[in-house]
């Protein structure tokens, strides 16, 4: 016989919130500790090169027992942020040309008309491609490690052996200008700096523009070594607008003329004894972009950035047999261009070496053989003596072995150290198998020199010849540094198996003990033995779902398409519930609205909402090109600027009926209709105010652009507090259970909704449409299913189709579970500067809001479903309680099964390809939002019970 109602619900009052925080609690140790043992750093060393290291008599050969000299005077390093490949690379090299291409045509000018001293480099990064690592890679000359993405807001400084602590240790001048993150990262580096803030994505022009400032001034000065110009706006237009776009096209335009500029600076004053006699220019990207903007992952678009490099004074002819002529093509202008790869790796040890400085600890890269033969300097014969080559191409290579000698030596000497105070470091096989690669190449170095300088005419026919001397020797040095950079690349992190052991076991308990909680609520508060038997084939199906979904993540191709594979599971959901009511002869309109909604997700999905529509512009290749072309592109245009205006008007309307329904207490109803009625008219008039249909001056633009959304943040923030005070001081307890469920549920939803509605863009209204139609499908068909079985209990398949549909609202407004997928302009809605807290927390509600915020907040309308068919109160009072429990325990354990899933994947995954491009990303997504998942239960159990 069942415990009494009373018992059960004084039972639940004070039980659930305490087993739903310790839930909270025991998720967050369990991903604290896995993500200690995934998510460590390598191992840092604390050791730095100096100038005074030389390696043990016996180790090298003479001829490399110090560092190398150097090469180049100064070098001037302009950094585009996001540089892609094919802006600077001639159309030809592509299959087609698009409209952002060659638009930098005095690089490609001079790549074509100084083969000698002028080439386009294809620079390979390593991922993750977020600024901050990049930066950190290029300076140290290491790989970049995935933690750091979690400090790209907040950049700490390096400590870390790299090519800017090396440059202030001997005597060079720095001066940097642009990007203030070179500040972060080092902030007592630089002998003048010009920094500027580089968050405001939404901000095209002020980093630039102070670049510009100080840039030609400075070439003109003598008081610097070394020039760091650090610009940013090619990266924040394909952040706002994306490549395919008119700012992105005038950004490029714009360096084209500044880098003229520069070029013509460096050529006037590189006479001799001039101040650029012996000065190397470098155009490199950070990373690359992908067409929509984004980066921080591991596709060829947002690896594959440019490098250019240029010299006043002109190597000899020879040089160009030390550059690769295997990729060449005609450019725009009839004349050859070729082009080379290299590693970004490699560019610490090359600067290094051009620099005459010593290489960073902990750089494992190689001295890049074509950026450096590019610096004259480089061709100066330095060997004096008798034994000194007259040849310039034996006289180069003898000097490029001795470079990479060191550079070899450099390298064995971090393998040593590391493997000796890290962890794990290195297996035993592979750590052999480089310390005899290392061996051999120093033990023909001996051999080598004897033999390279016996005559002019010798050394020429072993130039020539099959197996020349040096080109073995570099051969040599080059296999070991590559084959330590892939075991690097393969094996570098270092998992911590105890604690991912311990957090995944945690995980699996914690899902078993919510399984159980969830049968035994269903037990306690059951009052019908055949309602208990009929809702385990809605539990197995139900099950089944989680399950599927959850197993996908084992491939890194279901992980791209997870949005679709929910889209396939909500669908299934929808086909089996339309087939077991025609099976009744009861198919209702529901049924069919749920599947056609299913179907316009599903394109919405396709297309990518938000990431194909950056702008009111349609572009060429969009997939409503088709249907512009019918009706005209300016009519298309004006549509897509009126129609999101005259959708949130008529979602407004709705909205405000609802309201005025479900709330009844007089002061609470008004001000929550008049709080939403005067947040959706700031919305439609931000959007309105960056239409191009009507001109704005003044005061009406900075309303509309600035002040309209944070008048939206501060009453949403108003009605969060108004709402909470109302459940605190229970203003809403002499209401029926139902109703006051209701009026809670409406006032935090009313007061969510325009913010996120605010910060998703002009997609918002067809968001909400399909948000608002997708509940009232589930609602609607629930309470069907509910009269026909007298369930009292909430309904799983209905909760597992509001956690799909949630997901699937992820993808559809342009989401993505990798950091290239963050929304960042949303963060800069109506604020034009950056502030941490400020910008993390509007990024927070974009990037979670239609996902977790919004179904959490919902569920007591799913759950409520049954109070229509219940005619007694206290009978009623218990099942609306019982089934917003049910609900919100039923979303808990998805969410939580989902990322125990994802856990066990990315276990599996860690050695895999895509690990830190995909699968880590994934995993990182899915914790903080169980994490959110579990606090926002916790809270609405406290506020709805």
């Amino acid at each position: 016989m069942s415990p009494p109602a009373s018992h059960c619900r004084r039972s639940r009052l004070l039980s659930w919130p305490l087993l739903f925080v310790a839930i909270l609690v025991v998720h967050s140790l369990a991903i604290y500790l896995f993500t200690r043992g995934f998510l460590l750093t390598r191992t840092e060393l604390d050791l730095h090169s100096s100038r005074d290291d030389r390696p043990p008599q016996g180790d090298v050969p003479t001829g490399c027992a110090s560092w190398p000299p150097p090469a180049v005077d100064r070098l001037v390093i302009v950094v585009l942020d996001a540089l892609r490949f094919d802006f600077v690379a001639p159309s030809t090299f592509f299959p087609e040309k698009h409209p952002w291409m060659d638009k930098m045509q005095v690089l490609q000018k001079l790549a074509a008309n100084e083969k000698t001293s002028a080439r386009i480099f294809k620079a390979l990064a390593d991922p993750p491609t977020t600024s901050l690592q990049r930066l950190k890679a290029l300076t140290t000359g290491g790989l970049p490690t995935f933690i750091d993405v979690g400090n790209s807001f907040g950049a700490p400084a390096i400590v870390e052996d790299n090519i800017m602590h090396q440059l202030v240790k001997n005597g060079k001048r720095v001066v940097m200008m642009g990007d203030d993150t070179w500040i972060q990262l080092y902030p007592e580096h630089f002998n003048k700096s010009f920094p500027y803030p580089s968050f405001n994505v939404k901000d095209l022009d002020t980093v630039d523009n102070g670049v510009i400032e100080h840039l030609l001034p400075s070439l003109h000065k003598n008081d610097w070594d070394v020039l760091i110009a650090h610009f940013l706006g090619v990266d924040h237009a394909g952040h706002i607008f994306g490549v395919d776009s008119t700012p992105m096209i005038q950004k490029l335009e714009q360096y084209n003329q500044i880098l003229e500029g520069v070029i013509d600076t460096l050529r006037n004053l590189s006479k001799p004894g001039g101040t650029h006699e012996n000065t190397l220019l470098l155009v490199m990207g950070d990373h690359g972009q992908t067409l929509n903007g984004d980066h921080g992952g591991g596709t060829a678009e947002e690896v594959e950035t440019s490098l250019f490099a240029w010299s006043p004074k002109t190597p000899p002819d020879a040089v160009l047999s030390v550059l690769d002529d295997s990729s060449c093509n005609v450019g725009l202008h009839g004349k050859e261009v070729c082009i080379s790869t290299m590693q970004q790796l490699d560019f610490a040890a090359t600067i290094s070496a051009l620099l005459g400085i010593p290489f960073p600890f902990g750089s494992i890269g190689r001295v890049n053989p074509e950026l450096y033969a590019l610096s004259a300097g480089t061709w100066v014969n330095h060997r004096m003596g008798t034994d000194a080559c007259t040849n310039d191409l034996e006289a180069w290579m003898m000097r490029y072995s001795e470079v990479l000698c060191v550079n070899c030596w450099q390298v064995k000497r971090y393998i040593d150290q590391y493997s000796a105070t890290s962890v794990i470091g290195f297996p035993s096989e592979d750590l052999q198998h480089i310390t005899n690669l290392y061996s051999r190449a120093q033990t023909n170095w001996s051999a080598s020199l004897r033999t390279t300088c016996s005559s002019e005419m010798g050394s020429q026919e072993k130039l020539e010849g099959k197996g020349p001397v040096l080109r073995q020797q570099v051969d040599a040095y080059t296999d070991f540094l590559q084959t330590f950079a892939k075991l690097a690349r393969s094996a570098w992190t270092e998992f911590d198996l105890w604690s991912m052991g311990i957090g995944l076991l945690l995980m699996i308990l914690s899902v078993i003990i919510q399984a159980c909680m969830l049968v035994k609520f269903n037990t306690i508060c059951q009052d019908q033995k055949s309602a208990s038997s009929s809702i385990i084939p809605k539990l197995a199906f139900a099950f089944a779902l989680v399950a599927i979904r959850a197993a996908s993540f084992l491939s890194n191709s279901y992980i791209l398409a997870e949005g679709k594979v929910a889209n396939f599971l909500l669908a299934t959901s929808c086909i089996t519930s339309a087939w077991h009511s025609m099976v009744k002869g009861k198919f209702s309109v529901e049924n069919l609205v749920f599947l056609l909604l299913n179907i316009s997700v599903r394109f919405g999905i396709e297309i990518g909402m938000s990431k194909q529509l950056p702008a009111p512009a349609i572009t060429k290749d969009h997939s409503v090109g088709t249907i512009c072309k019918i009706f005209g592109v300016n009519s298309c245009n004006i549509l897509l600027e009126i129609f999101p205006i005259i959708s949130i008007a008529l979602m407004a309307y709705i909205i405000l009926r609802c309201l005025s329904h479900a709330i009844c207490q007089r002061f609470l109803k008004y001000f929550v209709l008049s709080g939403t009625l005067v947040s959706y008219v700031s919305i439609a008039f931000h959007w309105a105010s960056e239409t191009t249909l009507f001109s704005h001056t003044g005061i009406v633009q900075e309303f509309g652009r600035s002040l309209a959304p944070r008048l939206v943040y501060a009453i949403g923030g108003l009605s969060v507090a108004i709402s909470a005070l109302y459940r605190i001081f229970s203003l809403t307890d002499h209401l029926k259970m139902n109703k006051r469920i209701t009026i809670l549920s409406a006032v935090m939803l009313s007061s969510w909704s325009p913010t996120i509605l605010m910060l998703l863009g002009r997609q918002a209204p067809f968001v909400a449409l399909i948000c608002m139609t997708g509940a009232w499908c589930i609602i609607k068909l629930q309470q069907k299913h509910q009269k026909e079985s007298q369930l009292s209990v909430a309904d799983p398949v209905s909760v597992i189709q509001w956690s799909l549909l949630a997901v699937c609202l992820f993808y559809l407004t342009g989401h993505w579970c990798t950091f290239d997928g963050l929304r960042y302009g949303a963060a800069f809605i109506g604020f034009d500067h950056f502030h941490i807290i400020r910008q993390g927390l509007l990024l927070s509600i974009d990037t979670f809001g239609v996902s977790h915020i919004l179904p959490i907040l919902s569920l007591p309308f799913i759950a409520m479903v049954w109070y229509n068919t219940t005619s007694k109160d206290n009978k009623l009072k218990d099942v609306i309680l019982n089934n917003t429990t049910q609900a919100l325990l039923m979303y808990g354990l998805i969410t939580a099964i989902t990322c125990t899933l994802t856990i066990i994947c990315v276990n599996i995954q860690r050695r895999h390809l895509m690990v830190w491009g995909l699968f880590a990303p994934k995993y990182v997504f899915d914790a903080i939002g169980l994490l959110l998942t579990d606090l926002l239960i916790c809270l609405a159990s406290l506020y709805y019970r």
